[in-house]
């Protein structure tokens, strides 16, 4: 059986099935993109393991990432969450998902879909990077500083630099995959 080659990160399960299946593909449905937006706010200072591990809680705590029903929670909903197992219960954390679902709208409306506003960031397309090991990958980005910016400017939380940066990786508006990962040419 020939092993696969790919990102030192994806060695073993749930990253090995998020970073073939998921992880550089882009994404353009804006309900995923919320999830993602998200699921990066909830992993700032923690793994990218622990969220994914967690991920089936998040999609029952917030409404299947469905943003105009998490811009609805209210606090008695938010106290409901902090007693979650499920997910990660820090109050900034969850406070900062409701308030970014609202944001979130404000965005959809002003420019049609999230997507095209976070894209717009890379004139639609996806960056291409060939890196040889992933500690070569930066944690931010000229583009992810300014997408950051941005976000904060429109009121979301949650979305600095680095969080943004690994957002542009999850969704794909850039490729990271080292080069010798079988994922790098797709």
């Amino acid at each position: 059986m020939v092993m696969k080659k790919r990102c030192e990160w994806a060695a073993e399960e749930p990253n090995m099935s998020y970073h073939d299946k998921e992880w550089g593909r882009p994404q353009h449905d804006d309900q995923k993109l919320f999830e993602f937006l998200v699921l990066e706010g909830a992993q700032a200072g923690l793994s990218w393991t622990t969220i994914l591990n967690r991920r089936e809680g998040y999609r029952k705590a917030f409404s299947d990432f469905d943003a105009k029903k998490v811009a609805k929670y209210s606090e008695k909903r938010i106290e409901k969450l902090l007693k979650d197992e499920s997910i990660i219960r820090n109050k900034l954390k969850i406070n900062s998902a409701v308030n970014n679902a609202k944001q979130f709208l404000k965005v959809q409306k002003e420019f049609g879909s999230f997507d095209k506003y976070l894209w717009g960031f890379v004139n639609g397309k996806p960056i291409k990077n060939s890196f040889k090991k992933y500690t070569d990958l930066p944690a931010s980005t000229e583009i992810s500083e300014k997408l950051s910016r941005d976000l904060k400017k429109r009121g979301f939380n949650f979305v600095g630099p680095t969080i943004c940066y690994a957002l542009m990786q999850a969704i794909g508006m850039v490729n990271d995959h080292t080069v010798e990962c079988f994922r790098f040419q797709k």
